[in-house]
């Protein structure tokens, strides 16, 4: 492991870059507005690139939010008639650079669904053991089977982008105990702000082992763009509509 004295200081950085952009005949000042114009383009490039993600998020979550609220009132009084009740679930996420925050559901599970999750865990479904996955998971009430397959639980978390807590895009947010399990690789996917929707939502959700998900996960990290956004945005229609992978 390299110490602090074998980290190059700043000084040092400066003059490698001074020797990588140098020219015959070129004065040092020169030089070093040359690096200081790219930095500062590299900064505006990441900066603008944030600004207008966070520009979708809000011109889409904000509107759409509002108008569900009526449709919302009509989940919770079918999701507490059937189990009483909080109709809201709460639930504590892992966001971009270990950030906890508490990120917003539907209830679709009985009140004692974690307390009887201990007793299910030999029957997780999902490969890799990190998250936990049933296809006939006892713990889930006849609305919130619905709610699940057409990804309505999920809804909620429009406050939590626009919060900023999330984006609509994004890798899905884990839970802490998710992440305690993590290798060095899967903590990628805490590298930006997590999303609604992602590469492996609309391409089989849970179908997908977690080392696939991780994969994709990155690939989307590396190659993000507004357009990508987009595109998966028009994707999650027709895998909310067919509902592959969700349970």
């Amino acid at each position: 492991m390299t110490s602090s004295d074998e980290r190059p200081s700043q000084t040092s950085m400066e003059e490698l870059l001074l020797r990588r952009y140098s020219r015959a005949g070129q004065s040092a000042w020169l030089i070093r507005l040359r690096i200081g114009a790219k930095r500062f383009a590299w900064v505006a490039v990441v900066r603008s690139a944030y600004l207008l993600k966070r520009a979708l998020d809000i011109m889409l979550a904000g509107p759409l939010f509002i108008l569900l609220l009526p449709i919302f009132g009509l989940l919770v009084l079918a999701i507490r008639l059937e189990s009483p009740g909080p109709a809201l679930f709460k639930q504590t996420r892992v966001g971009r650079w270990g950030q906890i925050f508490t990120m917003y559901k539907f209830r679709s599970m009985y009140m004692d669904a974690e307390a009887r999750k201990v007793e299910l865990l030999a029957e997780n479904e999902m490969s890799g053991g990190v998250t936990f996955k049933m296809q006939r998971d006892p713990r889930i009430t006849r609305i919130g089977r619905f709610i699940r397959k057409a990804s309505i639980d999920e809804l909620p978390q429009l406050w939590n982008v626009i919060k900023g807590d999330m984006s609509l895009v994004g890798p899905r947010p884990p839970v802490p105990a998710e992440v305690d399990e993590y290798s060095l690789s899967d903590r990628r996917r805490l590298e930006v702000t997590p999303g609604i929707t992602c590469i492996w939502q609309v391409s089989g959700r849970s179908d997908i082992p977690f080392p696939e998900q991780v994969e994709l996960d990155v690939r989307y990290i590396e190659s993000q763009s507004l357009l990508t956004d987009l595109k998966l945005l028009w994707q999650t229609v027709p895998a909310v509509l067919f509902g592959r992978g969700a349970y």
